[in-house]
């Protein structure tokens, strides 16, 4: 199954839409989860971008700083097609701030916020808020409110989005045929890697999508925490497990394959073996790269969800996600769009 046929959680959604009409229709602002702690040599700096690429950003902030490219840091690359906020942290030892207002790119504003002792590392956020404008709508809006509303209510799928297979969704194949023996650099090692993963992710939860038990626990299920990494189980359910189910504090989760069996038993664990037989040769793969077993979480709920129609027929909608969740999975249940 490929990525664009993924099932939806709530039915075909109801409405056609624009996505990115403009940049401003796309905007993204970083939740670092950490302030400036006033000391260092590092400089931290708010980068609001427009229409630009994150990695060519920042090698035109250490030009400007006079600093190699390795000593500027940030959490994650975000989308070039959208208006952007995020911090980098740009290592001066030594050296004053330069004049961040000068920076000599149109479409990029520099903000100083302070020193800190410590280079921001590539992942090292806790989620990035969202506020998305859809254009051009075709369908009708009162079933897209309710569609809205479910959303609200139980969240979406926890797919991983289409930018995590390449271009074409061509990643995996090359995946395939790295393991097949096809050399690849270390950064493209890594991002094929991931995407395999992601692959055996998607298609163990489309089935539970299909089956109804994406945000259900079923025989032999690992639950994660909300807004963590840790996970437990299996254990026999329970109104316990099924009252912190239902208020959000856990959630059923999926592989992320690699070396060992999948800890899930029963139900989970034959589902997830078979789709993992599916595509053996992404999972056998992973296990000869040295890839670990890990979990995540099948259910993604949007804090601070709200929406709003605006006067020339367009809908806004605005939420927070954490760290690793994708916004186009949130708006694919609630629209098609181009």
């Amino acid at each position: 199954m490929s990525e664009n046929e993924l099932p939806f959680a709530f039915g075909a959604p109801p409405l056609r839409a624009r996505l990115r009409s403009q940049p401003e229709d796309f905007f993204v602002e970083e939740i670092l989860g950490y302030e400036p702690d006033g000391a260092g040599e590092h400089a931290f700096v708010l980068v609001e971008k427009r229409g630009e690429n994150t990695d060519w950003v920042a090698r035109e902030v250490a030009k400007f700083a006079g600093i190699p490219p390795m000593n500027v840091g940030y959490a994650g690359m975000k989308d070039r097609h959208a208006v952007t906020r995020q911090v980098f942290t740009v290592q001066l030892p030594g050296k004053a701030d330069p004049d961040w207002s000068a920076f000599p790119h149109a479409g990029v504003t520099l903000t100083a916020l302070g020193r800190h002792s410590r280079k921001i590392k590539r992942g090292g956020l806790r989620g990035n808020r969202f506020v998305l404008v859809l254009r051009e709508i075709e369908g009708d809006r009162a079933e897209a409110e309710a569609r809205l509303s479910a959303i609200a209510a139980r969240g979406v799928p926890n797919y991983f989005g289409e930018q995590r297979f390449g271009l074409g969704g061509n990643n995996v194949e090359q995946a395939r045929a790295m393991f097949k023996g096809r050399r690849v650099d270390r950064d493209k090692r890594s991002i094929l890697l991931s995407s395999a993963r992601s692959h055996i992710f998607n298609g163990a939860l489309a089935e539970r999508v299909a089956a109804g038990t994406w945000d259900a626990g079923m025989d032999g299920e690992i639950w994660g925490l909300d807004g963590s990494r840790s996970w437990f189980g299996p254990e026999v359910f329970n109104d316990a497990l099924a009252e912190r189910l239902a208020r959000f504090d856990i959630h059923p989760t999926g592989p992320l394959w690699g070396r060992g069996d999948t800890p899930a038993s029963g139900d989970v664990a034959a589902l997830e073996n078979a789709v993992a037989a599916r595509d053996a040769d992404l999972a056998e793969g992973l296990v000869g790269a040295r890839m670990d077993q890990e979990r995540r979480a099948l259910r993604l709920k949007p804090a601070d969800f709200a929406w709003r129609w605006l006067e020339d027929g367009a809908l806004e909608v605005s939420f927070a996600l954490p760290a690793g969740a994708y916004a186009t999975t949130v708006i694919r249940e609630l629209a098609l769009t181009s």
